[in-house]
């Protein structure tokens, strides 16, 4: 069904309010009653109700109507509206996403081919210096007209005087132009960093191309962004989380070393609201022998708190640097990226202060790299909280799956990569392949924990947050052009919700949050429509009417 128009109907307004008054009061207020809904709890004990009691930004009572104990705060009928708990994506890099939203986009509907890209970074050169680099994102060769990734030479068409530097979508991946390569002094003769590769032509000159470890070789010489437009940033990204649904995060680190908890303490005070689960990334710290995380930051109660560290185990399936054991159709098995000694070190570091390692691990023998090494260890982490979280999982073996079960490792995964990147993965895997990557179906019949988040910026979209395209990938395996892909391993779009919402919260630790149950914080989703009375291709067709955070609405659609 879907809600025409303002969805709000203030009962209290017929006691003689002016109902613009009553508006302004609700939206300040936090305690209230929600009647006449389709509440979708993910709690198993009660997983729908029509009625619910929000007290001081907490649910207080959840069911039916007629159980509904006496109660004087304002009502609120939302004409029988689907409502589901907030989103939790706990796999994003949300400074990356929100600094590359003022970046050029790489991306359609923006840019559709290798010539349009060079005519943008042309406009770009025409009304800036050439002591400014010139920077850009999302670029997918799978997507472009000319079927391959860009390279120098194409980028000093459009600007040779200045440095230029495009992010490929996966994140693991950069493209710059000759300045910037002959300003970090990289040349024919620069060795490859390990876990990194500067790709080269036939004749062993570096094309522009930086896989994995090799794209830090020029930030050292890159602009720093100024906080106070990093924090005014995500101030923006904030507002556009909150239009998702969106209610708490994971930030999954940076391209840089910078701390990003008091960036949100900073954004938080000029009306972020999301709560913030911070993995720092171990790549730059590992040779530190003094670095530390406050112990104030792993206080969960906190909006923004320290979960643990982040490792990088190999690259991507699209950018084809994922470690895998068996070849990808161009050639290649991918690349492993960390080492030995950052593995050994964010475990001490983690059982030392009892907090989480994430794993990134897309390709087969990264996978299993990275579980045989986590199954040596017990279970350090307090209460529910996985100890070992994997990223992505793209292409697991079911000997890896068994052994995440049964030690109780947790998955979080992107359907949205599928969904949004069908082209890359037909490229470089084949249908037969790609249809069995990420197993939803055999992750759940396994007993894997797992959850689902976008990655974001990472991927090829441009709106790469959005978490109804990442659900259809989910629910109807098939990709934004109609491109089917192994159906079988399909979950429903009940499943969805929970694996986005309940299951998401206890990935990272986020304390009464993912479900709509007394006691939980009053973080929920009035949809615009139905999802779960949608056929699977409609799920992306779904968006927010509405959203809730502590009991107030922080967002109603236009």
């Amino acid at each position: 069904m879907e809600i025409p128009g303002r969805l709000f109907v203030y009962l209290y307004a017929k006691r003689g309010m002016h109902k613009r008054k009553c508006r302004r009061d609700f939206m300040e207020a936090n305690s209230c009653v929600i009647e006449n809904a389709k509440l979708f709890t993910c709690d198993p004990n009660c997983r729908t109700a029509d009625s619910m009691i929000v007290e001081d930004g907490f649910i207080r009572w959840v069911g039916k109507r007629e159980d509904r104990p006496a109660c004087d705060f304002p009502k609120i009928d939302l004409s029988g509206a689907r409502v589901i708990p907030g989103f939790v994506d706990v796999h994003m890099h949300p400074v990356m996403l929100a600094d590359f939203s003022k970046q050029i986009s790489a991306l359609p509907p923006n840019v559709y081919s290798i010539e349009e890209l060079v005519k943008k970074i042309h406009t770009w050169r025409m009304t800036h210096g050439t002591d400014e680099w010139c920077l850009g994102w999302g670029y997918d060769e799978g997507k472009f007209q000319e079927r391959r990734s860009p390279t120098r030479y194409d980028l000093d068409r459009g600007c040779s005087d200045a440095p230029v530097s495009i992010m490929r979508t996966c994140g693991h991946i950069r493209c710059v132009n000759s300045f910037a390569l002959n300003l970090a002094g990289i040349t024919r003769d620069t060795p490859n960093p390990p876990g990194g590769e500067i790709e080269r032509d036939e004749n062993g000159e570096p094309t522009g191309v930086l896989k994995e470890n090799a794209r830090y070789l020029v930030t050292p010489f890159m602009p720093k962004e100024d906080e106070a437009a990093t924090v005014e940033n995500l101030v923006d990204l904030g507002k556009l989380l909150t239009s998702h649904g969106i209610v708490a995060i994971g930030d999954m680190g940076n391209l840089d070393p910078a701390d990003n908890i008091p960036r949100y303490e900073a954004a938080a005070k000029r009306g972020f609201l999301q709560e913030v689960a911070v993995y720092y990334m171990w790549d730059f710290f590992y040779k530190d022998p003094d670095f530390t995380i406050p112990k104030k930051y792993f206080d969960r109660s906190r909006q923004a708190f320290a979960a643990g560290l982040k490792l990088i185990g190999d690259g991507s399936i699209s950018g084809r640097t994922a470690w895998m054991e068996e070849p990808f159709l161009t050639g290649g098995c991918g690349l492993p990226v960390c080492t030995d000694e950052q593995i050994e070190t964010a475990i001490a570091f983690c059982k030392k202060n009892r907090c989480q390692l994430s794993m990134h691990a897309m390709g087969t023998r990264a996978i299993a790299r990275m579980v045989d090494r986590a199954c040596r260890e017990e279970k350090w982490t307090d209460g529910d909280l996985p100890y070992v979280r994997l990223e992505h999982v793209t292409e697991p073996s079911m000997e890896s799956l068994q052994k995440i079960a049964s030690h109780g490792l947790g998955v979080v995964t992107q359907p949205i990569f599928q969904y949004a990147e069908i082209e890359t993965y037909l490229q470089n895997l084949g249908p037969l392949r790609t249809a069995r990557c990420y197993p939803y179906r055999t992750m759940l019949e396994t007993g894997v924990r797992l959850c689902f988040s976008t990655d974001a910026p990472a991927t090829s979209w441009a709106d790469p947050s959005d978490p109804f395209a990442c659900m259809k990938g989910a629910v109807a395996r098939m990709a934004y052009d109609g491109t089917p892909f192994g159906k079988a391993e399909a979950v429903s779009a009940k499943e969805a919700v929970c694996l986005y919402t309940r299951e998401s919260a206890r990935m990272a630790g986020f304390e009464k949050l993912g479900m709509l149950s007394p006691g939980y914080k009053a973080d929920f989703v009035v949809l615009d429509r139905d999802l779960f009375e949608l056929p699977p291709e409609k799920i992306d067709t779904v968006s927010p009417q509405a959203t809730f955070i502590r009991g107030k609405c922080v967002y109603e659609k236009p």
